[in-house]
């Protein structure tokens, strides 16, 4: 029987070459868990948790990005799509695509600060919807009936709240939705920012509004109502904490010079300038019945993260309180001189229901810790990860038509795979392999390359390495070494050979309880690839002599050819 010695040592000259390949560039830090990707910038992040997993959808920063050619400041005018994330582990997280708006809502120019919502109808469907910023000047709403990540229509021919919208007026901008469904099936919907209006002044500037939704959900019932929401600026958030209403909401940039003329004040301090504050009420429809209960977290750059406007959704998610919110940390770890490119970190967060008081908090690169493990065993896609280095994601459906795309751009997606390079390669945390451990491991790939699996460290020697050639997506399956591949790890799938490789997906299997393998993989009358001790490999018509190592279907072993 073939000793795997494609494990640590049978490849080891091997090994030592393809460790001292340049890999990827790591802007994220393989032990952060901020910003939740290492390669897309997103900003404006809202969620909803369904069948046990939390999808993140933000605004597409990395749109813009693409159309700047990754250079210039962000000016948001081309970003017409939203992007979707999940997790089950809240650092391990899915990256779906993004959502085509200018496609599924064509009377739309842009697409910022989304607010997602779902339930079940009497029927017992499920409903998903997305209310978004057309721009500064209006608010839309598209829905799905199938899944969080869509596919979405628009329920509506035109935006859903304007100007013209009954009890609007004035507001300087029309954006920023934040919606929420509360005990009853009752739908409202928060919204407007900018600055003072000619009435108002810095401490009210007249701006905020919330209303009450159709059962439809996608209409205004009745009339808008303002809110007084002092130092308003932008970022409307609604939750529901202890059956009471709280809105959440981006302070000004202006001095607070007029705070103590705040009768409603109490105790508070004055905001800090651009930070989140909240309040809470019974009756949102009743501007004399919010209570002010001051700031939660104060501007981002107070924590090195870059200064700029903040928007933040609050989060109840397997009995843990998540703040999640934007900064320009990927940005600046990038260095490629672009500016106001965000993306979407998340910290941990303090709340006490009953008495709907969320604790001021701090922010921080190293955001929050795993609270489940991740399931090898299970099928999982290649755009699951923690961090990654040198990585793009390329369209399933575009790149099986020949069609060459840009990462990011303006194109939906729900299936993708991660397009990799020699050098590239993508970090997953909290890999419970359990105490069996696992015997073989699939990977479906496209293209001409090596994977490597590295445990504990992307610069670690290879515990397991898989070669693949083909010109359409296939299957590729090798044992592993069980007592290598036991308990929790860091797990690293390194690409060390291959300019256009295409990774879908990946899948161990396990040893079954009473120790008996799963059936071996069948081996390959003649070996796929040979090496020399030196690393280098036997090609051709070469002669083999001496100790060489040969690969057969995933399996290795050692001979001497005489």
């Amino acid at each position: 029987m073939y000793k795997k010695f494609f494990l640590a040592t049978a490849l080891m000259a091997v090994c030592i070459q393809t460790n001292a390949q340049t890999l990827g560039t790591d802007y994220k830090g393989t032990s952060n868990a901020n910003p939740i990707s290492a390669s897309v910038f997103c900003a404006d992040p809202t969620a909803i948790d369904y069948n046990g997993r939390l999808y993140v959808f933000g605004t597409n920063d990395h749109q813009q990005f693409i159309v700047n050619k990754k250079s210039g400041s962000n000016g948001y005018g081309n970003i017409k799509s939203l992007v979707v994330f999940s997790t089950e582990d809240m650092v391990n997280w899915t990256f779906h695509g993004t959502i085509d708006v200018g496609k599924v809502c064509t009377w739309a120019g842009q697409s910022w600060a989304p607010s997602a919502v779902w339930r079940t109808t009497a029927a017992g469907n499920d409903e998903f919807f997305i209310f978004f910023a057309n721009g500064g000047g209006s608010v839309g709403v598209m829905k799905s009936t199938v899944s969080p990540v869509g596919p979405y229509k628009s329920p509506r021919s035109s935006a859903m709240i304007t100007q013209s919208t009954p009890g609007v007026r004035p507001c300087n901008w029309v954006f920023d939705p934040g919606a929420v469904i509360d005990s009853t099936g009752t739908g409202w919907i928060a919204f407007g920012g900018g600055d003072p209006q000619s009435t108002g002044s810095k401490l009210w500037p007249g701006n905020s509004r919330i209303a009450k939704l159709k059962p439809s959900l996608t209409a205004i019932d009745g009339s808008a109502v303002n809110m007084p929401a002092p130092y308003l600026f932008e970022a409307s958030e609604l939750n529901i904490i202890g059956g009471r209403f709280v809105y959440t909401y981006n302070t000004s940039w202006s001095d607070r010079n007029d705070w103590s003329k705040y009768e409603k004040r109490g105790s508070n301090a004055a905001p800090s300038s651009c930070s989140m504050c909240y309040m809470v009420t019974d009756t949102p429809l009743d501007p004399e019945s919010w209570e002010y209960r001051g700031e939660y977290v104060p501007n981002e750059g107070n924590f090195g993260m870059g200064w700029g406007n903040n928007h933040t959704h609050l989060h109840k998610f397997k009995g843990n309180y998540y703040l999640f919110y934007h900064s320009t940390l990927l940005e600046s770890s990038m260095n490629t001189g672009a500016s106001g490119f965000r993306s979407i970190g998340v910290n941990k967060a303090t709340v006490n229901e009953p008495k709907q008081n969320i604790n001021k908090m701090t922010l921080s690169k190293t955001g929050v810790t795993a609270i489940a493990n991740l399931n090898p065993y299970v099928l999982q896609q290649a755009e699951t990860m923690a961090t990654c280095g040198g990585i793009a994601y390329e369209d399933f459906s575009n790149i099986s038509k020949n069609t060459s795309i840009s990462s990011l751009g303006n194109d939906a997606s729900r299936e993708l795979q991660v397009k990799m390079k020699a050098g590239a390669w993508t970090q997953l945390r909290k890999v419970d392999f359990g105490s069996q451990g696992a015997v073989s491991l699939k990977i479906r790939t496209k293209g001409t390359g090596t994977m490597e699996v590295r445990l504990g460290s992307k610069t670690a020697k290879a515990a397991a390495t898989v070669d693949f050639e083909s010109t359409a997506y296939a299957e590729h399956t090798i044992e592993v070494e069980p007592t290598v591949f036991t308990g929790v790890k860091t797990v690293f799938f390194v690409c060390t050979a291959g300019t256009n490789v295409y990774f879908d997906s990946w899948q161990f299997s396990e040893t079954l309880p009473d120790a008996v393998a799963a059936p071996a993989v069948p081996v390959a009358t003649t070996p796929d690839r040979t090496y020399r001790l030196d690393g280098s490999v036997v090609t051709g018509n070469a002669k083999r002599r001496g100790l060489v190592i040969e690969r057969r279907a995933g399996q290795s072993r050692k001979r001497i050819v005489r």
